[in-house]
């Protein structure tokens, strides 16, 4: 999934574009979440629980921070990704991969469950990373969660991996300006240094390491120049490559109009009953979770609003102080310039 061992890349070539945040970090902030990403997420992690009690439960911990989450659903996938499906659902076990992108009745339910939630549901055209990257680029979101990298090539100037919402978590951000000034790429360049290290929506050429990758990149500047310059014995190009058609998804991803985005307070009865007939939650634990969320939201915004009334404060003391300190000033100096002049006149 993503770009292969990109995150391995940064790590060792770029490390400054990586940089460790906490929740908090991100209040007030409006993210582009990829929910396919999450709720499989909580498929792994509790098999035995529904993935919408972790829906519900993340999505309440985001807002009580007042972060401003939208929630972003996968729509019909490019037909250049069908292979890297197909391989996918092999390895599951499953008869044939979802080509169509036609939404799961869990999938669904989930789709409801945000919107009682009160946070907005956007159905992508494609993958959903893609158009999580769009909402970055023209301003409507600050970034994207996902685990899946190629939300980079795909233009979301902010990354972030390891949402998990738990007050001593360690999120990782990446900034796609910082990595792209660090390795000395251009954005359409760093695209084809994905495509080399291996997308999901063409083959590769096969031993290269990311390394490797990287050092032909930034010597050719292009795929094409690469391929000229490449021991093909050792290192044979596939046959048919469609990285033009890679590339042009990247650089390219389709648009949609985008609907209202706003978000409103949860509607609790309706979440109670809900829950209780999805995933057979009792009433009075999802009771207290809303009121909770309520309660550490309040107090949340309380604290902050201390916060920012003591630096406004700290910062009038300094500002008077200077005022003062220019006030007394000008007289001396006066003082000082009458008594130089009495002196040269008794000379």
């Amino acid at each position: 999934m993503g770009i292969t061992k990109l995150a391995d890349l940064i790590r060792w070539e770029a490390p400054g574009a990586i940089s460790h945040k906490h929740l908090g970090d991100y209040t007030g902030k409006v993210i582009a979440v990829d929910t396919s990403i999450m709720l499989n997420q909580f498929r792994t992690a509790t098999p035995s629980l529904s993935p919408l009690t972790g829906l519900f439960f993340r999505t309440l911990t985001l807002l009580e921070h007042d972060i401003k989450p939208v929630f972003v659903f996968d729509g019909k996938p490019p037909g250049e990704k069908l292979a890297a499906l197909q391989k996918r659902a092999e390895a599951a076990g499953w008869h044939s991969p979802n080509h169509l992108g036609t939404a799961s009745l869990q999938t669904k339910d989930a789709f409801h469950l945000l919107k009682l939630l009160g946070v907005p549901v956007i159905q992508a055209p494609g993958d959903a990373e893609a158009f999580c990257a769009w909402l970055v680029k023209r301003g409507t979101a600050e970034a994207v969660a996902s685990e899946d990298m190629d939300t980079l090539p795909f233009g979301a100037h902010v990354l972030i991996r390891q949402l998990n919402a738990k007050r001593d978590s360690d999120i990782v951000e990446y900034s796609l300006p910082k990595l792209l000034e660090v390795l000395q790429l251009t954005h359409v360049e760093f695209v084809d240094l994905c495509i080399l290290l291996g997308c999901d929506y063409c083959d590769k050429i096969t031993g290269f390491g990311p390394k490797r990758a990287l050092t032909l990149i930034q010597q050719y500047r292009t795929i094409e120049d690469v391929v000229l310059h490449i021991n093909r014995k050792t290192h044979p190009v596939p046959n048919n490559w469609k990285y033009k058609e890679a590339r042009k998804l990247f650089l390219d991803a389709s648009q949609t109009d985008l609907p209202e985005v706003t978000w409103s307070e949860p509607d609790e009865g309706a979440l109670v009953e809900f829950l209780r007939r999805t995933t057979y939650a009792k009433e009075n634990r999802v009771r207290h979770r809303i009121e909770k969320f309520r309660e550490m939201r309040e107090t949340k915004r309380k604290k902050r609003e201390k916060e920012r009334a003591a630096r406004q404060y700290s910062q009038t003391r300094v500002d008077d102080f200077f005022k003062v300190l220019r006030k007394r000033a000008q007289p001396v100096e006066a003082a000082d310039c009458g008594s130089s002049k009495k002196k040269r006149k008794t000379k």
